[in-house]
């Protein structure tokens, strides 16, 4: 049985239950404070998009709070190397990166540093992912970066005693990098730019991982030690309380179960398993912080210490031998090191047979073989990896024993395109992604029967009860599902879920160039703030973003702030002001980037700031355009200065 204490506690004989229970207890070993007046920050990580197929860095320890009286307080004590983070995969994702237990206290700003020695950033360029060099603002290699965050005074981090507070970490890396495809290879241009602030829990999908402590007898519950990302599962960084129902998927050592079947087969694992759940932050009114599940993985299913993974979407297929482009390939840990190896390629080669385990994510019968594996199809494989000599990565997923058997799990694809036609039950539709990547990255050579291959300007889609024969022809839309098998079609793809474009969260994005521009608005105030797009430091990019661009930033989903009748204002009147995260700085200042959660005090910090001297580099704004009142309304607002 694993015991850990929790800073200020001495650890004793009690059950290992009311210890992970009684307390957080996790991340910062015994020490100077007494656990009665300890709280818990729920660390979890998210990024703005930025156009990148992958974007690896590392955050270096620690992770540094300061209280209203300039005391400093250190996070993920026991965290002693970077932390490597592909932020690109944080998109429509956020990680749980730890539950540690604080002094209570109130904070008034974070420090968090950025190491860029190893990045691996990789940018989309016609369906292909394209390694870029990132440089600085002056062309040289980059380093380090430390970032001081400011929390908004009338909104600061309040850590109570006993209770749980959620703290959350945006990258945002469209307001962070410009992308220069001119040059070969390309470049990137890179000035860190990132928010922190309180959060409550919301709907957010949330990924919390760690190794098992006990499922409680009784209960639909069950216990982790929180260790992210790709950590080893060791010096956990905090307990948590994962909850789940009867509709809870689990997938444990290559098996589906729902409910409480599931929560079984989890209690017959033995304790450290890896575990990996999906769903929403929970009850936060304690110590230790409530999570609920709406999908499990466990042991093999998730992660082996004798098997490699490669994830990604499938381009092409030939025989049992697949393409698999925008390959994450992670491979187990070697003997010193603190988390498994995680590298990135533009394609790999996996090799599939009859032995090869195929589920469904989400699906407890799935009854699915090899032959469903088929073009553009999202998925994880796990099986014996390898490198040559250059540099081509591979994975057999037909050499492994039975136990851990080959898998090959499916998870569902995203499909951005315009409506070609529909009727009930089907539709047609002319594809501009794939699994983030535009068609051109593909072969659909095999996947149709009687030489019916899919074709990405008329990609068939059963839709099933998803009707969208009333919807126009042109409408841009976002289809999630999975690819039918291959050799099967038409149709091509079963949906599970459509969204119009204009009902998913857009980008609003400007950039200035020959050193920026000192007055971006012409006009902000608690009313609304209304930009400045009529000058000659305008750079190329000025636009709404719905979905993903076409090729030179064109396409269905890019709208031309300079196009519109009149530029248009952005208000956060109608967005949810419980989660307004309104930025403005740069890591290169002393005062660093200063939160608001109010439009007032934002303003005040823009008229403040633009005076004369203070320059802006790029501007973010994520929410929804109203085309009929030509007005943004946005909950996330970075101003990005030189």
């Amino acid at each position: 049985m694993t015991v850990v204490c929790t800073r200020g506690s001495r650890c004793s004989a009690r059950s290992l239950a009311t210890l992970v229970l009684g307390f957080t207890g996790l991340l910062t070993g015994c020490g100077s404070h007494s656990t009665a007046s300890l709280g818990t920050p729920v660390i979890t990580l998210s990024d703005t998009s930025g156009d990148f197929a992958a974007y690896r860095v590392a955050i270096n320890p620690p992770i540094t709070l300061t209280d209203s009286n300039g005391v400093p307080e250190t996070l993920l004590l026991y965290q002693t190397t970077p932390e490597s983070v592909d932020l690109a995969a944080l998109t429509d994702l956020t990680e749980l990166l730890g539950v540690p237990a604080v002094r209570a206290g109130t904070y008034k700003s974070a420090t968090l540093t950025l190491d860029y020695t190893s990045a691996s950033i990789w940018v989309n360029i016609n369906g292909q992912a394209v390694l870029a060099t990132p440089v600085s603002s002056t062309g040289t290699a980059l380093t380090t970066t430390t970032l001081t965050i400011t929390f908004d005074t009338g909104h600061p981090l309040v850590i109570t005693r006993g209770k749980s507070t959620r703290l959350a970490i945006d990258f945002d890396l469209a307001a962070s990098n410009s992308i220069n495809t001119a040059t070969t290879p390309p470049t990137v241009t890179v000035r860190p730019f990132l928010v922190m602030t309180p959060a409550p829990a919301d709907a957010t999908v949330t990924r919390v991982r760690g190794p098992l402590v006990t499922v409680q007898s009784g209960s639909s519950h069950y216990v982790i030690n929180v260790r992210p990302l790709t950590d080893l599962l060791t010096t956990p960084y905090g307990a948590v309380i994962v909850s789940t129902d009867a509709q809870t998927y689990f997938n444990i050592n290559g098996v589906a179960y729902t409910g409480a079947a599931g929560l079984t087969a989890m209690a017959s694992l033995t304790e450290n398993t890896a575990t990996a759940a999906y769903g929403t932050l929970g009850d936060l009114s304690g110590n230790t912080p409530g999570f609920h599940a709406t999908a499990v993985y466990a042991g093999t299913s998730l992660e082996s210490p004798v098997a490699d993974h490669i994830s990604g979407v499938v381009s092409a297929r030939s025989g049992n031998t697949l393409t698999v482009h925008g390959a994450t390939f992670l491979t187990p840990p070697v003997f010193g090191s603190a988390s498994y190896t995680a590298s990135y390629v533009n394609n790999a080669t996996v090799t599939i047979g009859s032995s090869t385990v195929v589920s469904e994510d989400g699906v407890a019968a799935s009854a699915l073989t090899p032959a469903a594996l088929s073009v553009g199809q999202q998925l994880d494989v796990s099986g014996q990896g390898s490198v040559d000599s250059s540099g081509n990565v591979s994975l057999d997923a037909t050499a492994c024993s039975s136990a851990p058997p080959c898998q090959v799990r499916l998870a569902p694809t995203r499909i951005w395109g315009t409506l070609n036609s529909a009727t009930p039950g089907s539709a047609l539709l002319d594809v501009l992604t794939l699994g983030n990547f535009a068609p051109a990255g593909f072969n659909f050579a095999g996947t149709g029967t009687g030489g019916q291959d899919a074709n990405p300007s008329a990609y068939a889609l059963n839709t099933g009860s998803l009707d969208e024969s009333t919807v126009a022809a042109g409408t841009l839309l976002q289809v999630d599902g999975i690819v039918n098998a291959f050799g099967s079609a038409p149709p091509d793809f079963t949906a599970t879920a459509i969204t119009a474009g204009t009902a998913t969260e857009q980008r609003l994005v400007v950039e200035w160039i020959n050193g920026g521009l000192t007055a971006p608005f012409t006009s902000a105030s608690s009313a609304g703030l209304v930009l400045n797009v009529s000058n000659a430091d305008l750079g190329t990019i000025h636009e709404i973003r719905t979905g993903p661009p076409g090729p030179a930033n064109t396409g269905p989903g890019v709208r031309d702030l300079t196009l519109l009748p009149t530029s248009p204002p952005f208000t956060i009147v109608g967005a949810a002001q419980a989660d307004l995260r309104l930025a403005i700085g740069s890591a290169s200042l002393s005062t660093g980037v200063s939160v608001f959660n109010s439009l007032s005090g934002f303003a005040t910090a823009l008229s403040s700031t633009f005076k004369g001297t203070n320059r802006v580099y790029r501007l973010v704004a994520v929410g929804q355009y109203n085309t009929g009142t030509n007005t943004f309304v946005a909950s996330r607002i970075s101003v990005a200065l030189m």
